[in-house]
């Protein structure tokens, strides 16, 4: 079937690279897959796409199917995420959904709908929410699902056994737990603790919206989070850059906290408290 030389779409703006004297080439998210397009003249003051084709902005296409790449001809701005643009600490979150994405999306004529649907809500979350981490925990687990990498944290994966409320050890090898009988099945399987578990398990099973209600240690973030960093890397072969810029950003803000005010858990809640969750 002969594809339609002009198409509409919308999009979220993921990369961008400036090309030539005036354009852009941007890497773009759509409900049916990432592709890359030009925005010729882009970069003048007095085009009309200025404003409407910043990174993680969701915009509205008019595109003209190119040789190499194709053309974007009209832009409009549906949802510009302002939250994230003034905030380098949420910048930079931005930029670590932004690459997990672009790893895992597929190309054009693949439906990317779910994804898309989860990278807007991620977003809204990362421009309006105080506590990141979760809106991030949430989008990583989402992820995994979505790509067929989905952790097993109900069920022992070896044994088959109902996890119980004990410290068990996650298998990045497996996608999963394993519990204190079988963990020698995998010698680099690391322990995980009740706290860290029940939060994995509660943002596996719970919608966003429900996440909100969720109040979580800093010690029991910082495990969850080396957790799933450590899984996605196996997955993907390789490191994260935007984890290395991310883990030094936070460390200077630590940092600067802690010269002009006392340390304070964040929320109120204690390293090991996890309010809100139960086991089940």
């Amino acid at each position: 079937m002969r594809q339609e030389r002009v198409y509409r779409t919308e999009a979220i703006v993921l990369r961008e690279m400036d090309y030539g004297e005036a354009d852009r080439i941007l890497t773009l998210l759509t409900p049916k897959g990432k592709l890359s397009a030009i925005a010729k003249g882009v970069r003048r003051p007095t085009s009309r796409k200025v404003g409407h084709l910043g990174l993680f902005m969701r915009v509205q296409l008019l595109l003209a199917r190119g040789r190499n790449l194709d053309i974007i001809t009209q832009a409009e701005s549906v949802e510009a995420f302002e939250g994230i643009r003034g905030d380098l600490l949420r910048f930079t979150y931005a930029c670590y959904v932004e690459e997990l994405v672009e790893r895992f999306a597929q190309e054009e004529d693949e439906d990317t709908s779910q994804l898309y649907d989860l990278m807007i809500t991620t977003l809204r979350w990362l421009a309006e929410e105080r506590d990141l981490q979760l809106g991030i925990r949430h989008f990583e687990l989402r992820l995994l699902t979505y790509v067929g990498y989905q952790p097993q944290f109900f069920s022992c994966l070896h044994c088959r056994k109902s996890i119980q409320p004990v410290p068990n050890y996650f298998s990045a090898a497996e996608g999963g737990l394993l519990c204190e009988a079988c963990k020698g099945h995998d010698a680099s399987a690391q322990a995980v603790s009740v706290n860290a578990q029940k939060v994995l398990r509660y943002l596996q099973t719970h919608s966003l919206a429900d996440v909100r209600a969720l109040r979580v240690g800093p010690a029991t973030h910082a495990e969850v989070e080396a957790l799933l960093y450590a899984y996605l890397e196996y997955i993907l072969e390789r490191e994260l850059k935007s984890v290395i810029f991310l883990e030094r950003l936070r460390h200077e803000l630590r940092a600067a906290a802690a010269n002009t005010t006392p340390t304070q858990p964040a929320d109120g809640a204690t390293d090991t408290d996890t309010l809100g969750v139960d086991h089940a």
